[in-house]
């Protein structure tokens, strides 16, 4: 049986800090490299609370731990080169 995963399910990002952030909330599903090597997308299942969690980030309204945020980022930055 084939599965087939319908992208408008999938919220992408190569933002890293905004990556950072929605992974403190929500698992971050995949990593993905783009076509010009160069670049990564976050890959998040995509729902509006998700909509809602970015619309925080970017009106500045988003409430996290320092530590923790600082702990997601080295987190993403090591799967992507560790």
């Amino acid at each position: 049986m084939t599965t087939h995963l319908n992208e408008s399910s999938f919220y992408r990002t190569t933002d890293l800090a905004l990556a950072a952030a929605i992974s403190l909330f929500r698992p971050l599903e995949a990593v993905d490299q783009t076509s010009d090597f160069r670049r990564y997308e976050f890959v998040f299942t995509h729902d509006q609370e998700l909509d809602a969690l970015v619309e925080a980030y970017w009106r500045r309204g988003l409430k996290v731990d320092p530590r923790a945020y600082a702990d997601a980022h080295r987190t993403i930055k090591a799967r992507i080169w560790g």
